[in-house]
């Protein structure tokens, strides 16, 4: 019998056009605010709301071709590097996502981009709320579909009822469905083929390749990681290190 996707490469590719066409504006609009904190030496943070929304500060962080100065908010305990269960209870916990914010100081005016496709737990809430009381110029990466279907009183919902896309200044909508499966079949009540994660990478990515050109158009130097693995990554890399370290409690 031939393998077959079931329509995933087809479905996935329609949803990422779908992407691209209807939120070009608001990704001009969160890469103006990423070359202006390059251009100010700032750095820009990234946040993962919780479990496999984590991974997109992974894909953007010490990334041949990426920006070199992003702060990922890492937090093992809301990660896939904690055990399911208890990364499941924790993004569902009030004040956790605000005193992980806390805990990396950002300063007025820096740039935070906060990835969560369903937009309404408390560690994602919490973050953002947080992250506005420090001044902080949020870019929120999220699903309008999780956020006006789930029901208000959802037991999954910050007991405020906000929405991520409430506390935002750029709001750039990846249409994840709830659920996040695109398959379906007869006779079998589950549906299958997660997207959210390929999604958020290309909004990752983009963000990232406009921010650069962006730069370079109007004669600002993007800092650029080149791979690590390719001759003389390394000696390209050193001055990133050296000038980032101190300031990337990743690094």
């Amino acid at each position: 019998m031939e393998s077959s996707d079931l329509g995933f490469l087809d479905k996935t590719i329609e949803l990422l056009k779908k992407v691209r066409k209807n939120q070009a504006v608001n990704i001009d609009k969160a890469t103006d605010l990423m070359v202006e904190a390059i251009k100010k030496d700032e750095l820009i943070h990234v946040y993962g709301g919780g479990g496999h929304t984590t991974l997109v500060m992974g894909e953007m962080f010490f990334r041949a071709g990426g920006l070199a100065n992003i702060n990922p908010i890492m937090e093992t305990g809301l990660s896939v590097f904690n055990q399911a269960l208890k990364y499941l209870e924790l993004e569902r916990t009030e004040n956790y996502g605000s005193s992980i914010v806390k805990y990396y100081r950002i300063q007025p005016g820096e740039v935070l981009i906060i990835f969560h496709n369903i937009g309404i737990n408390p560690a994602t809430i919490d973050a953002a709320m947080e992250a506005k009381k420090c001044g902080a110029k949020i870019i929120a990466v999220s699903s309008s579909h999780w956020q006006e279907e789930m029901p208000e009183d959802h037991f999954i919902r910050h007991s405020n009822k906000k929405n991520l896309f409430d506390l935002a200044d750029v709001c750039i909508d990846d249409y994840n469905p709830v659920g996040d499966a695109l398959i379906t079949l007869e006779g079998f009540g589950t549906a299958f083929g997660p997207v959210s994660n390929i999604v958020d990478f290309y909004i990752a990515h983009w963000l990232e390749i406009d921010a650069i050109k962006k730069c370079i158009d109007r004669g600002i130097v993007p800092p650029v990681w080149s791979s690590a693995n390719a001759p003389g990554g390394d000696d390209i890399n050193a001055r990133y290190v050296k000038k980032y370290m101190p300031r990337v409690k990743a690094l």
